[in-house]
């Protein structure tokens, strides 16, 4: 019953940052944990990044750790990655991405949003 939209994407020089908002609609945002996850041509889609319900654990992928920040404001119904010291390999669809709490760390995302580009140049 989430419906997530995300924006914010766009281009930028290696070595800058963007920062990307979901805007969820539908009750109860602040029992959903979220995420971030992205795709690029020929390759799978990654998770980037997660966050529990209330933000107080967060976990990322190997490759944007230290680098990239997922928060969120549940007054606001808005989940965030704020992703600086961007590299080429980053260029790729950035979607948002909604379900239960993990348990341990299993994620169990089952809503999506559009997407929105990321693209790095050097």
């Amino acid at each position: 019953q989430v419906q997530l939209v995300e924006s914010g994407g766009g281009l930028v020089q290696a070595g800058g940052s963007l920062r990307l908002s979901c805007a969820a609609s539908g009750r109860t945002f602040s029992s959903y944990a979220m995420g971030w996850y992205r795709q690029s041509p020929g390759k799978a889609r990654e998770f980037v990044a997660g966050i529990n319900w209330s933000g107080g654990s967060t976990y990322y992928a190997d490759s944007v750790k230290g680098r990239f920040t997922i928060s969120r404001d549940n007054a606001k119904n808005t989940v965030y990655l704020q992703m600086n010291s961007l590299r080429p390999e980053d260029t790729a669809a950035y979607y948002c991405a909604a379900g239960p709490n993990p348990s341990g760390t299993t994620w169990s995302f089952n809503t999506w949003g559009q997407g929105t580009q990321v693209t790095v140049s050097s």
